[in-house]
């Protein structure tokens, strides 16, 4: 027995992993079939291996492999094998088989003749007539492959995933054999930081304080092959020794597990403990997208969910579309995820620096990695704080900075960087004395002026608005990410505004209408002024903000018009139109609106300039139902519908080309003689037909309120209507 065949059996796909490790061990190998490692040791390598292996299923010892095309070429190199060497008289053998592209199809045919095979041998060899099989357990594997057969003894028992610390199971478990070999593929080093933000009960946090201790994984457990007689009990014991003398004392913790599940993290708890790590490793509760680490050159690594056991796909897809803006805050570290979620690449927007086909049970898998810098280039590497500053940024002559995984900036970002802040100088500049003069303190400050830099940035008082505008781009999402960040930086200063008072509205990635999502602090809310009076304003939670700057000049005319007059405001909004109504003198005010929300926003702004009492109302309905259903009379309305039909102001469907005449017809019905109507809309495709406008004369006033501020001059368009 000085040199025997074993086989080292693994999931598919780690077979290489598998060979590592036997290597670093000491032992050369042979990949002899998909999820077949071969290696060769003396008994010693019985206790080794099982011992050592962490991503292996199991250990098989080879007793022959031959040609089998039939059963009597199997049962006489069965019979062959010394079968007598290894088992004793009263061994328990159970035999199982497997055959795939072979003549010999019929697996339970097959172990009959194994069986019967190793029995006749057995009853010769130790001169016996009968066998118990009450003894030590030698499973036996029969497996046929291309007509040839390979006939083995199982050393391991239960599987080698089985190391003894994972006594409670928790939802959908990663098998431990798949969690080593995660870390195994991946560059982490136990002198650099891991963070599992999936880890659930801890599987790959624990196994890689494993690896970091260089403790053994299956120290705590035994195997089948310590009950065999033919191999004496000092290799085991040797074995273990040899482990204990290995491992290495607890260090500084290095590796952290997050989750948002409490019970998953007690039991993660309480298996670090179990598995002797629990001084090596963290778990805490977090969520994804507050992932963040002051530390450099670490290893995102992790098994999220993905909709075959936990959750399902279409719950799932807003939290992979968070990953690459989530991970870009590691600028240094490199990061794994294992996930069968489809098209997982496209979804995220970044194509993987490698891919590896691996099976979670019977789950396929790919396992994406996405390398970040190598430490030995810190000086090179951008900081890791998630921030990019502008004048942290080095110039093209400088050396270049190192890539992230997830984000970064190259040369071309920073000189859009450097003409957006000439332009919002130069802005600046130009609209420094216009907005003082006409006591002004929101405007906007620029207006897609560089097309590359498709951005649209107001100003309230002290804060900036910012929002994003689609534009084709040759960025990645987290590039992307890192270039609205930039731009922001920019803004805020060249215009010397605290970061923490930029807001930014970024344009979802979906198909469909345009939808917005926010990015910082929520419930931002301000009060600014405006021609004398004050508003309450959301910088933060909408694209919308509550003042519509376009219509600063609109509001004004209202106003001049407003006194002694009945006053009506369709689509009231937040009601800033009411407010320069009641301002300006009118009896009475509606502001009728189909959003509780908006309502109370409206009531906010009049109780804001005093103008409370019970003729001003707030009505919650549709404008053309209210307008229908009106019984009152009305000398000055304003009307401002919603543009699109999915718009959060409005319940039901609003289609401005379809439904405008039939409201403002209904409305003519409702003013009196002389009365005036403002109509404005910001439908760019929208055609107006002052023929289907009966009773009215009509007159486009667009010119006129447009703000001067507003580079787009046909940001809105506006009309004037009078009751013949």
């Amino acid at each position: 027995m000085s040199s025997l065949s074993l086989i080292a059996t693994a999931a598919f796909g780690l077979e290489a992993v598998v060979a590592r490790e036997l290597q670093a061990l000491g032992y050369s190998t042979e990949t002899i079939q998909a999820g077949r490692v071969l290696f060769h040791g003396d008994p010693a390598a019985f206790a080794r291996a099982n011992l050592w292996l962490r991503s292996a299923d199991r250990v098989l010892l080879r007793l022959g492999t031959f040609e089998a095309t039939d059963f009597g070429q199997l049962f006489d190199a069965t019979h062959a094998l010394p079968w007598h060497e290894w088992l004793p008289a009263d061994a328990c053998f159970p035999v199982s088989g497997r055959s795939i592209k072979s003549q010999l199809s019929s697996v339970p045919a097959c172990q009959k003749i194994v069986k019967k095979a190793i029995v006749e041998k057995l009853r010769a060899a130790h001169a016996v007539e009968t066998l118990d099989e009450t003894g030590p357990r030698y499973s036996v594997e029969v497996a046929l492959l291309d007509n040839r057969a390979t006939l083995t003894l199982d050393t391991t028992g239960a599987g080698l995933h089985k190391r003894g610390y994972r006594k409670l199971v928790g939802r959908a478990p990663l098998k431990e054999t798949l969690a080593a070999a995660m870390v195994l593929l991946s560059y982490w080093r136990p002198d650099r930081p891991l963070v599992d933000p999936f880890c659930g009960t801890g599987t790959i946090p624990i196994e890689a304080a494993l690896i970091a201790r260089d403790m053994a994984p299956g120290l705590s457990r035994s195997f089948a092959a310590e009950s065999w007689p033919s191999l004496p009990a000092e290799i085991w014991e040797t074995a273990r020794q040899e482990a204990r003398d290995r491992m290495k004392p607890a260090v500084p913790i290095t590796i952290l597990g997050t989750d948002t599940d409490d019970e998953a993290l007690k039991l993660a708890r309480y298996h670090a403990g179990e598995a002797g790590v629990d001084h090596d490793v963290q778990f805490t509760h977090r969520d994804f997208l507050d992932l963040t680490s002051k530390r450099d050159y670490g290893c995102v690594i992790c098994n999220p969910p993905y909709g075959e056991r936990i959750g399902e796909h279409d719950d799932l897809r807003e939290l992979y579309r968070a990953m690459p803006e989530v991970l870009r805050r590691l600028k240094t570290w490199s990061h794994y995820i294992l996930t069968s979620y489809p098209d997982f690449e496209q979804l995220i927007g970044q194509q993987a620096d490698r891919r590896r086909k691996l099976y979670n049970g019977r789950i396929e898998c790919t396992y994406y990695q996405f390398h970040g810098p190598k430490p030995d280039r810190a000086a090179t590497a951008e900081p890791s704080s998630g921030e990019i500053e502008p004048a942290a940024v080095p110039r093209r002559e400088e050396k270049p900075v190192v890539q992230p995984a997830f984000g970064g900036l190259g040369a071309k970002a920073r000189e859009q960087a450097e003409l957006f802040a000439r332009r919002l100088t130069k802005r600046a500049t130009h609209l420094r004395r216009w907005p003082t003069r006409q006591g002004i303190t929101c405007f906007r400050l620029y207006e897609r002026d560089i097309p590359e830099i498709p951005l649209v940035v107001d100003r309230y008082e002290d804060c900036l608005h910012v929002a994003e505008f689609d534009r084709p781009h040759d960025r990645t999402v987290a590039e992307h990410a890192d270039w609205l960040d930039l731009m922001v930086h920019t803004a805020a200063r060249t215009l010397d505004v605290e970061r923490k008072r930029v807001f930014l509205k970024r344009r979802e990635r979906q198909r469909g209408a345009s939808q917005y999502e926010r990015c910082g602090e929520q419930g931002q809310t301000f009060v600014v002024g405006e021609g004398g009076l004050r508003f309450e304003v959301n910088l933060s939670d909408y694209v919308d903000t509550g003042l519509f700057l376009d219509h600063r000049a609109t509001r004004s005319m209202v106003r001049d018009a407003a006194g002694g007059k009945r006053f009506l405001n369709l689509f009231g909004y937040t009601g800033s139109f009411t407010v320069y109504a009641a301002a300006g003198g009118a009896v009475s005010t509606t502001t009728v609106d189909l959003s509780n929300t908006y309502l109370d926003w409206a009531q906010r702004n009049m109780k804001l300039n005093g103008l409370t009492g019970a003729e001003h109302q707030m009505v919650r309905d549709d404008g053309l139902s209210f307008v229908r259903n009106c019984r009152d009379t009305f000398d000055l309305a304003v009307v401002d519908p919603p543009t699109f039909s999915n718009s959060k102001r409005t319940e039901q469907p609003w289609d401005i080309q379809r439904d405008y005449v039939p409201l403002l017809n209904a409305l003519l019905q409702r003013m009196s003689p002389g009365g005036v109507i403002f109509f404005s809309t910001n439908y760019r495709r929208f055609k107006f037909d002052p023929e289907a406008i009966r009773d009215a004369t009509s007159r486009e006033i667009s010119r006129q309120t447009v703000p001067p501020d507003f580079r787009n001059r046909r940001i809105h368009r506006c009309w004037r209507m009078v009751r013949r």
